[in-house]
């Protein structure tokens, strides 16, 4: 509904409460029926170290140096979490702003008529944006039975006119981490930027190896990596916008960089789309990473799957209802041979549960702000929905 801007404005205490009533239709974290978000409640220290530094431009470097010096060390210590703490990039708004400037970056690079991207179907909505803005074209490669962007198609997709692969560590739909490796012998092999998307497995895959899983190499350990997109804003526990992309080295960076003389600061060089730039949002990822350290990561993710190891023993038991794959992160997919899935979304929706829907499974995302009594309260309705559909 539009609204007019009065001519008199409304005393502080009437707007909070028009806005309170304003926002009570919107879900929460705290509820836990949002099952369906890769986002979550930020961490509340996180909220309070954000709401210090709204001032913050770090798009006038000169203005905020020690802003811009602290997203330089939260940087760093992203790298060091990725395998390479002399990574450069920068804090951003998010998963789909850091993979359009990966594929920026690639572009400029290649210097030549190379236009093609090679994908996997599994691949985030945010390339088809990069491409459609960008003037590439994606070809999309088909996934193995491990739900993995499939080597053999990958070998065959790439051409003169390939000028990066993308590879992704912890799927949008499932969770999955395509094969980076071999995904990086072929883009050494001709010679191809390769750019892995790992804006939500980077903060649940190397704290899933610390605490003892065989977790697969996605970052920088691989040779063939140029960049990686990771988010705090998801199991990071940041305030959103916090997105972040980190280059292998200088040269892919400045690429894409932008010269601006006017700034109050003095000249910069920008490397990102956005002129003026959140520097809360970087002080506030420096902030956390700073806070909770390896440790208190790594309580977070062993929390996450251990609920979701609960979620899967559940959905076991429930007749009609069966996982896609066995998850490989705190990603759950529920399918049915059965029964219709839209419908058993449609239902667990009415019930008032925001799950995500794929086109042939439902998604369970067991983020930070879900507890046990609504994996429990889920399972319930979930068992009840699948009974009221004839299951």
């Amino acid at each position: 509904m539009r609204m007019k801007l009065s001519e008199k404005g409304l005393p502080e205490k009437a707007v909070l409460a028009k806005l309170e009533s304003e926002l009570k239709g919107d879900f929460t974290y705290h509820s836990g029926r949002i099952l369906g978000s890769m986002c979550t409640s930020p961490h509340e220290f996180g909220r309070h170290v954000y709401t210090k530094c709204l001032e913050k431009n770090l798009g006038d470097p000169g203005l905020f140096r020690a802003a811009t010096q602290l997203e330089q060390k939260a940087l760093g210590m992203l790298g060091s979490l990725l395998s390479h703490p002399n990574a450069c990039g920068h804090i951003v708004s998010g998963g789909t702003e850091a993979n359009i400037l990966a594929l920026w970056a690639a572009r400029n690079l290649a210097k030549n008529r190379r236009r093609e991207v090679v994908v996997p179907i599994s691949a985030h909505c945010s390339f088809d944006k990069a491409a459609n803005l960008l003037g590439l074209r994606l070809i999309k490669v088909k996934l193995n039975d491990r739900f993995q962007m499939d080597i053999k198609e990958t070998e065959e997709a790439v051409t003169e006119k390939t000028v990066a692969i993308v590879g992704v560590a912890g799927t949008t739909g499932l969770g999955v981490v395509d094969p980076i490796h071999e995904l990086s012998e072929i883009a050494l092999a001709h010679d191809v930027y390769f750019h892995v998307d790992a804006a939500f497995g980077g903060f649940v895959l190397p704290f899933l190896e610390e605490l003892g899983s065989n977790v697969p190499d996605f970052d920088f350990r691989v040779p063939g990596v140029c960049s990686v997109t990771v988010d705090p804003h998801k199991m990071g526990l940041a305030p959103i916008p916090s997105g972040g992309i980190l280059f292998r080295n200088e040269e892919k960076m400045r690429s894409i960089s932008t010269s601006i003389p006017y700034l109050a600061g003095g000249g910069a060089e920008h490397t990102t789309i956005l002129g003026t730039r959140s520097g809360a949002s970087a002080i506030a990822v420096w902030a956390l990473l700073m806070h909770l350290g390896r440790q208190g990561y790594r309580g977070v993710v062993a929390r996450c799957m251990r609920l979701t190891s609960k979620l899967v023993e559940g959905i076991r038991r429930i007749n009609s209802v069966s996982l896609k794959t066995n998850p490989t992160l705190n990603i759950v997919g529920i399918t049915s041979n059965e029964l219709d899935i839209e419908s058993i979304a449609g239902e667990l929706r009415r019930t008032g549960w925001a799950v995500s829907l794929f086109p042939s499974y439902v998604r369970v995302v067991v983020m930070p702000h879900i507890r046990p009594s609504h994996i429990e309260h889920f399972l319930q309705d979930l068992k009840e929905t699948v009974e009221k559909l004839g299951g």
